[in-house]
């Protein structure tokens, strides 16, 4: 879905102010308590080389300043590389492309039952996200997921618009930049069992969680646990062949002696 806006950008003032520290930021309930599980699972299979001096957040502000006024929104996911370190004792509160660091990657939205503002052009009243991410940040890539049903849409920044993108042929998006593929995945975590995004390598691997793979050295372990227990079977068994070889050899030269047979003659 897409509407164009009635004022064009040409006619927006646009600059990149750090937030106020006395600015305050909505505190709104968390919309759904299923979100937080999916960004964090976004995370979690993350490589480590892909979470060194990056900044993955979930309803993080996103701030510009639009016509000398401070405006943010709260992307569901966004992940910026590299940003520098944060180097101050307070907990950070936003961050402004272009003077903190590069603009987000790619942002990610989350819908629930109800619509929000995750197609929204709008921007006379209020900005709308759809509008932020497009015309004045300019995110290269912008996802929304409806959990519910599966549905996956991933839109590119071409010509200054957003475009829809097809999935390939295993329904995954390549995602340049994180050079993974995005997609969707059926299973349960942290007690939640539906649909998740997750992250495929460029040779189509799933990137695993931690638990996963925890597990699957767990199954190794026990495998090689068994092989090492067979093993001593094994072992065991040949040793008690042997000593029972051992045994009717001594038998039979005992019989040999008896019949005056020298049995190392």
């Amino acid at each position: 879905m897409s509407v164009l806006p009635q004022t064009s950008v040409s006619e927006i003032k646009i600059t990149w102010p750090t937030l106020p520290e006395d600015f305050v930021l909505p505190d709104d309930p968390v919309e759904n308590l299923e979100h937080p599980l999916l960004a964090n699972a976004l995370r979690h299979s993350l490589t480590p080389e892909l979470c060194q001096d990056a900044l993955i957040s979930s309803n993080f502000a996103l701030c510009a300043g639009i016509n000398n006024r401070p405006i943010c929104k709260a992307p569901d996911w966004m992940y910026i590389r590299p940003v520098a370190p944060w180097s101050s004792p307070e907990p950070r509160r936003s961050y402004t492309p272009h003077t903190e660091g590069p603009i987000p990657l790619i942002v990610m939205e989350f819908l629930s039952d109800t619509y929000g503002e995750e197609y929204s052009m709008e921007v006379q009243k209020r900005i709308g996200k759809w509008y932020f991410y497009e015309q004045i940040i300019k995110v290269p890539i912008y996802a929304i997921f409806h959990p519910q049903m599966a549905d996956l849409e991933l839109y590119a920044l071409e010509s200054n618009r957003y475009q829809i993108q097809t999935p390939d042929a295993n329904g995954l998006y390549w995602i340049p930049g994180l050079e993974l593929f995005l997609g969707v995945w059926q299973g349960t975590r942290d007690n939640r069992t539906g649909n998740w995004l997750r992250w495929w390598n460029a040779d189509g691997e799933l990137l695993r969680w931690p638990e996963e793979l925890a597990e699957t050295e767990r199954q190794r372990a026990e495998t090689e646990s068994q092989r090492a227990e067979t093993e001593r079977q094994r072992a065991e068994t040949e040793s008690q062949r042997a000593e029972t070889e051992r045994q009717r050899a001594e038998k039979l030269a005992q019989r040999l002696r008896e019949l005056g047979v020298d049995p190392d003659s």
